[in-house]
């Protein structure tokens, strides 16, 4: 597939590193900015270009004419949404573009046709939706969702305290009796797609997809029972706190946004009159107490800023705050603090290059026996996680797993039927219209063909 990505910020890079990764895709990369364009030669085996993306000649010379795919990425909306109008009027196939503005988003559903879009992604949409669904599951550190949100799989930290330390995965589920699957463990900075006989130590991070019921049986059959979040102080004011707040009220959880600036502050007061918003430095310890840090469920650390975001976060677990979370859009900066009682880092490009990454593996694939509806990259790019919908007939189809030949690196998580959450044994088999979750430490997977053997 030929794809053109314009603008080489923190979204556009990291789709760059993700398609380019796969040889069934040839990148071409434009910026106007020629250091970083130079950066990103250095780094990558893709063809990059420095000039305007919205600029006609330029993106003649990036081939956008023969283009499967254009994302316009770039510094603003208006520059975006232009680059794909012209690009569509040049002959790209499709083209997705970044809209930040909630105005904007907000009336793509009427502007779509006319500006001949094929997808929008919203990163700050994107990225409050993370943090409210690790909100609703506080025990995990990161949670990402599958089949329409009806499976989730959870990123868990095994503790000190915890009972499942020594046991193996096999005997935890023969004795917990709870339909979940350990998928992916991190260990010491390696990476493990375990089996049964895979023994759980202290420290190490598990990867668990169930249904949310069943996560909530297994966490309170293990002593670790979920208590809701009720509260939540977020510390900026910024567009994923707007749209974060929304999310969470309708939750029934109640919300404090601190925010620097006066007139940011006074604005968040008229579109969210259920909100507390205070005018003021989150930075200062003196404030955050005032405004009873020590007694909230959860902080969110939301400015813009990563070093001012963790050190608040670090400042609220000497407090003992229950939830933690903090956005870091540096993935080096956010590996630093690993362990050091930070419990969620998250970031706006990670989400975004998720939704753009599933969109581009559902338009390789389309001729394939299964589609790509959900990508996920777990444990910094080393894991993927993807929802293959089963279209037809084929070799793999009915046909108990036990006699499918899968790769030691892969395995099948879950099985949605209709209604019905499975996770499989040998005994089970695929059907037309399934949704399946693979786990892989391959990149790139498009169809159930190539886990296999």
């Amino acid at each position: 597939m030929n794809i053109v990505i314009i603008g080489d910020g923190k979204v556009g890079h990291k789709l760059a590193v993700s398609l380019s990764q796969t040889d069934e895709n040839d990148v071409v990369l434009i910026d106007s900015n020629e250091n970083k364009i130079k950066n990103t030669i250095n780094q990558l085996d893709i063809i990059c270009i420095t000039g305007n993306g919205a600029d006609i000649e330029v993106q003649k010379e990036a081939g956008v004419p023969e283009a499967d795919l254009v994302i316009a990425c770039a510094s603003t909306d208006e520059l975006n949404m232009i680059s794909c109008l012209l690009a569509k009027r040049l002959g790209a196939g499709q083209t997705i573009a970044r809209v930040r503005n909630p105005v904007y988003f907000q009336e793509l559903e009427v502007l779509k046709d006319d500006l001949l879009l094929s997808m929008a992604v919203n990163p700050e949409l994107a990225l409050s939706d993370e943090i409210a669904r690790i909100l609703v599951f506080p025990d995990a550190s990161k949670v990402e969702t599958f089949v329409k949100g009806r499976v989730e799989l959870v990123e868990f930290a095994v503790k000190d305290e915890s009972r499942i330390i020594g046991m193996s995965l096999a005997s935890i589920y023969k004795k917990y009796q709870v339909q979940i699957l350990v998928c992916a463990i991190e260990r010491k900075h390696e990476v493990h797609i375990p089996s049964g006989d895979f023994v759980v130590e202290k420290g190490d991070v598990l990867h668990i997809a169930a249904s949310h019921k069943a996560l909530e049986s297994f966490f309170s059959a293990i002593g670790k029972r979920v208590k809701k979040v009720k509260n939540v102080m977020i510390c900026g004011g910024s567009h994923v706190a707007y749209y974060l707040s929304k999310k969470i009220l309708a939750l029934g959880m109640e919300v404090k946004i601190i925010e620097k600036s006066r007139e940011r502050a006074e604005h968040l007061c008229e579109l969210l009159p259920e909100v507390t918003v205070i005018n003021g430095d989150a930075g200062k310890p003196d404030l955050l107490k005032e405004e009873g840090i020590e007694v909230t469920d959860a902080i969110v650390c939301l400015t813009g800023m990563d070093e001012e975001n963790i050190i608040m976060a670090l400042y609220a677990n000497t407090l003992g705050v229950r939830k933690i979370i903090a956005k870091v859009n540096e993935d080096s900066r956010a590996e630093m603090v690993e362990g050091l009682g930070i419990h969620s880092t998250v970031s706006a490009k990670g989400a975004t290059a998720d939704a753009i990454v599933s969109y581009v593996r559902a338009m390789n694939n389309s001729a394939g026996s299964a589609n790509v509806e959900t990508v996920y990259q777990l444990i910094g790019g080393e894991i993927e996680a993807a929802e293959l919908i089963i279209k037809e007939e084929t070799n793999y189809t009915n046909i108990p797993l036990k006699d499918l030949r899968t790769k030691s690196n892969s395995l099948i998580a879950c099985i949605a039927r209709n209604h019905k959450i499975i996770i499989p044994n040998g005994n089970d088999h695929i059907e037309v219209g399934d949704s399946v979750v693979v786990i892989t430490d391959e990149q790139g997977i498009d169809d159930f063909d190539d886990i296999l053997l």
